[in-house]
């Protein structure tokens, strides 16, 4: 994409599918992402721009949530994801000249839509990540290699009513600051929004997942091209248009989630083959032979109505179609190059990872 695309439903609705699919298991609910994309819709005009339209030194805001998609109490309202950018500006006094989200997912896509439309802010199609993953270092652009670089993170979310209603600002080592938001995720009830790691736009055209969100649209355009003709044809559209392949359909033989450390975690069997997740899908094996490894993107889709559904939403004997694609194939930020954030999927998962990287 060049220029800017003016938001509107049906925008909104390939951003939702799209987002989703390259969430590959995470990257929340569309119904949070429907319900925040309406949000800022319906508040006034919103476009989507270009980073090239922005100039190098513009000071960029990451716009994030943070959490398990499967905790129970997890609440997050619009209003808590204005008012992080609020907190972050409280704390820095900088003036932010775009926002960008953390990553793509059936609510992530839409992260940074509701703060662009009420604050003012730029919403630009340059997200840390193109895909979605576990870690906030992950989609953090690299900056946890920058020397020196300090990372001011401001966070809300809980429900009051339940005594969980939090929010608040940490400054200081972007991996400390990114383990405290998550243990503030879980004292919230599961998840919180997130303004973070404030940057120059410069940064983000070098590190980040550039033309990531308009990637997203046009993956939720080829799915509703494809479903005009059967569920089964939007997934094998997407798969085709991501250059990857459907690699298995049929019932969910085994299923196990774990909610631990605002994590969701676990494994999915269909056929015999194997897919381990933290959050995202991370492996792919068949027969113990690895086909597709993190950052690949492996995505599940409900059999009957060709929609996307997240690791969180799968259920045991549910009937289900896989597909993935390579790295390769997709947009990335500099995050998913790093292999000392890569390794640290391997004990979670209990797959090796780098050897097949």
């Amino acid at each position: 994409m060049k220029g800017r695309i003016k938001l509107n439903k049906e925008m909104l609705k390939y951003a939702l599918i799209g987002g989703a699919i390259l969430g590959g298991g995470g990257g929340g609910s569309m119904e949070l992402g429907e319900a925040s994309g309406n949000i800022a819709l319906n508040y006034g005009e919103l476009q989507l721009v270009d980073i090239d339209e922005i100039p190098n030194d513009a000071l960029i805001v990451t716009a994030s949530a943070v959490g398990a998609p499967a905790a129970v109490d997890k609440y997050v309202k619009p209003r808590d994801y204005v008012r992080t950018v609020e907190i972050l500006q409280e704390n820095t006094g900088l003036k932010l000249g775009g926002i960008i989200t953390n990553e793509n997912g059936g609510a992530a896509t839409m992260n940074g839509w509701i703060q662009a439309a009420i604050l003012g802010i730029p919403l630009i199609d340059a997200p840390c990540n193109g895909r979605a993953h576990p870690t906030g270092t992950m989609g953090s652009m690299g900056l946890n290699n920058v020397p020196n670089f300090v990372s001011y993170q401001a966070f809300a979310g809980g429900n009051a009513e339940l005594g969980n209603r939090i929010e608040g600002f940490f400054k200081g080592d972007i991996s400390k600051t990114a383990a405290l938001i998550r243990q503030s995720a879980v004292q919230a009830g599961g998840l919180v929004a997130v303004a973070r790691n404030i940057v120059e736009a410069r940064y983000v055209k070098e590190n980040g997942a550039v033309h990531g969100i308009s990637h997203a649209i046009e993956t939720g355009r080829k799915f509703y091209e494809g479903l005009k003709i059967s569920p089964y044809d939007a997934i094998k559209t997407v798969a085709s248009f991501l250059k990857g392949e459907i690699v298995v359909e049929g019932t969910v033989s085994e299923f196990e989630l774990v909610t631990e450390g605002g994590f969701d975690v676990g494994r999915v069997v269909v056929k015999g083959i194997e897919m381990t997740f933290w959050n995202e899908y991370m492996t792919l094996e068949v027969n113990k032979d690895r086909l597709y490894t993190f950052p690949d993107l492996i995505m599940s889709f409900d059999k009957s109505t060709g929609l996307p559904l997240t690791t969180a939403e799968i259920k045991k004997d549910q009937e289900i179609v896989i597909i993935a694609t390579k790295k390769e194939n997709l947009k990335l930020g500099s995050g998913m190059f790093d292999h000392k954030l890569l390794q640290e999927i391997k004990p979670i998962v209990n797959k090796d990872i780098l050897k097949y990287i």
